[in-house]
């Protein structure tokens, strides 16, 4: 789940002309969405990740929330609508809807595995699933020596395996003297029998993506409006934090160039160095995003009740 967070202004003036509308507006959602829909965005000629002439185009809506996409090999995209308390599938071959799995734990973040199952944060019960192709679901992690997480909300699978999950309390429902300390990134080793806690000091973690190389992992502190990068150590430890870039995330994917996609207000695009390099406006406020597609190449952004696609010059990261 989200909670709208303004950003910092200084690093991110490009937003501040939906945040006047909206707030002209008295937050009108229909407005701002009548106006970008009808402007339609606009990208530069020489967007180094957009496909020229590209438009984004609203593939599907009447969800609850979206939220959680991820694409399997074919480039199917499986999203999760949380008060449906479900799991979506959007097929790249026709770009039909159909629920996938219902009900759902109401999953929110996804990730495929090497193996072809879905592993997917549940925090109706605080637990780490995972979910064969067959939708037999395996529960692999219920609490943290012996206490229940807050929410678990978002993941990445790193290429040995390992498992990352970010844990932050939005207004949880679990009872407070049963919970983990804090909100925090827990890592799951490869054979999924142990947990261990590799942050302390955020505020509250949200979304979450590593490189392919299994090196670098990035971390978005809703709570801090900061983005992280970590060092990966082999057992699954954390080192040399440092600030990517002064915006915070919902979800979070990346490209075959490196690039972060960070969501919250639209899709903002980093490079490597932190340096945004692309603003992609969306008629919601975004929740998630991956690459999907039968070529990999299509943006599938998750936006509270719609998901949308963009066409881009890139792939996604594998």
């Amino acid at each position: 789940m989200t909670r709208f967070l303004v950003a910092d202004a200084a690093d991110n003036f490009q937003f501040w002309p939906n945040l006047l509308l909206m707030k002209a507006f008295g937050c009108s959602c229909a407005f701002l969405a009548v106006l970008l829909l009808t402007t339609g965005p606009t990208f530069a000629a020489d967007s180094s990740v957009v496909a020229p002439g590209a438009k984004l185009e609203k593939l599907g809506e009447g969800y609850g929330f979206t939220e959680g996409p991820a694409a399997d090999v074919d480039g199917n995209v499986f999203f999760t609508d949380d008060p449906n308390n479900r799991i979506v599938k959007w097929s790249a071959a026709d770009g039909k809807f159909s629920d996938w799995l219902k009900p759902a734990g109401r999953a929110n973040g996804t990730y495929f595995d090497k193996g072809g199952n879905l592993i997917a944060v549940a925090p109706d019960k605080g637990e780490l699933w995972s979910i064969a192709p067959d939708k037999k679901v395996t529960v692999l992690v219920t609490n943290f020596d012996g206490k229940v997480f807050n929410g678990p909300n978002d993941l990445w699978i790193r290429p040995d395996g390992g498992i990352y999950f970010t844990d932050p309390d939005f207004d949880s429902y679990h009872d407070r003297n049963t919970r983990v300390d804090g909100q925090n990134v827990y890592f799951v080793t490869p054979d999924r029998k142990t947990v261990t806690r590799v942050t302390n000091d955020l505020k509250k973690p949200n979304g979450i993506i590593g490189t392919p190389d299994g090196k670098l992992l990035y971390v978005a502190d809703y709570g801090a409006s900061r983005t992280y990068a970590y060092d990966i150590q082999p057992d699954g430890g954390l080192t040399n934090k440092r600030v990517f870039c002064k915006l915070g995330s919902d979800g979070m994917t990346i490209d075959s160039n490196g690039n972060v996609y960070l969501t919250q207000i639209g899709v903002a695009v980093f490079d490597k160095m932190g340096k945004r390099i692309e603003q992609i406006d969306v008629p919601e406020t975004t929740t998630n995003v991956t690459f999907g597609g039968k070529d990999n190449d299509l943006l599938f952004i998750t936006a509270t009740g719609s998901v949308y696609g963009l066409k881009m010059k890139v792939k996604g990261a594998r």
